[in-house]
């Protein structure tokens, strides 16, 4: 009954492609087929749902109300087949897939310059990688694992420590040259970039600096470190960012560390898995790798000098 009642792909896609041009003509250049064939599956879609989809006016077409409904649920749809067809092609040449979620900043600027080592170790694992910000269910998501910040708590799953985070102010060095920036109390009358989810930041480093100030909380705004660090290295302000999410920058003298005093959050990074289920071999080998890229991480940052 199920099966019956529920449109061919092909009608569908017929239906969101014409809908998405408002063209007949189009969606059959875009589909390769004909401007009679793309009409034919529209009609026989409208029949099949006892209701109109487009209307024709004079020599084109418009959406009905109920066309445009039904385009964002189905486009919806189309878009998570889509997804899911290519990551069922993705497991084609490996031996063994991981699925992961991790934080934007942190994928871009610590975990993927990383990951041809893991390749090198283990050339038959598949890696995919997809964003998420906030914790979810495993049993509702298809990962086997992911990259927490916060507290090492993750209802239904195992949260292992990577690394703590160390904060430090950055700045380009023609930034930190024309503001005449020698001492923590230069920096409230300069521009400071702030991370939208983290609005204490400044005002923790100026309380540790000795700085009172009630200008902590103005500057720019910005939804990730990855866009922060951009702005910084152009000059567009100081910054506040985890050491180890600048330290190619620091290295290359993009960014320069203002001052030694660095902010110890009580938060961390994890690696999160979950609980009950038997680890797959990929899985374990990657958090076994990770482990040991962290424990690298850490001792390189505990035995490099301040500045």
């Amino acid at each position: 009954m199920r099966r019956a009642f529920v449109p061919t792909a092909d009608t569908l896609i017929a239906f969101e492609c014409a809908a998405r041009h408002l063209s007949f003509t189009r969606a059959a250049e875009e589909l390769h087929l004909t401007q009679g064939a793309i009409s034919k599956q529209v009609r026989q879609l409208e029949d099949r749902l006892g209701v109109e989809l487009f209307r024709r006016v004079r020599q084109r077409i418009v959406l009905t109300d109920a066309g445009r409904l039904y385009l964002h649920d189905i486009r919806g749809a189309l878009e998570q087949m889509t997804a899911a067809t290519r990551q069922v092609m993705s497991y084609a040449g490996s031996a063994d897939v991981l699925n992961l979620a991790v934080l934007p900043t942190f994928g871009t600027r610590w975990l993927a310059p990383r990951l041809a080592g893991f390749a090198r170790r283990y050339p038959d694992a598949g890696l995919n990688l997809s964003v998420r910000l906030q914790p979810f269910d495993f049993s509702e998501e298809p990962f086997d694992g992911a990259i927490h910040h916060g507290d090492p708590v993750w209802a239904g799953a195992i949260a292992e420590h990577l690394f703590d985070e160390e904060v430090i102010p950055v700045a380009s060095r023609a930034f930190r040259d024309r503001h005449e920036i020698r001492s923590p109390m230069d920096l409230v009358r300069v521009p400071r970039l702030q991370l939208a989810t983290r609005p204490f930041a400044w005002r923790q480093w100026f309380e540790l600096a000795g700085v009172e100030t009630d200008a902590a909380f103005q500057g720019a705004r910005f939804e990730q470190f990855v866009m922060i660090s951009e702005a910084a290295i152009h000059h567009a302000g100081a910054a506040l960012i985890p050491r180890f999410f600048v330290e190619a920058e620091l290295s290359s003298g993009r960014l320069v560390r203002l001052f030694d005093l660095s902010v110890q959050q009580q938060s961390a990074y994890y690696f999160v898995y979950p609980e009950g289920r038997t680890m797959r071999p990929v899985v374990s080998a990657f958090r076994q790798w990770l482990m040991e890229e962290a424990r690298a991480a850490r001792t390189a940052r505990d035995t490099m000098l301040p500045g």
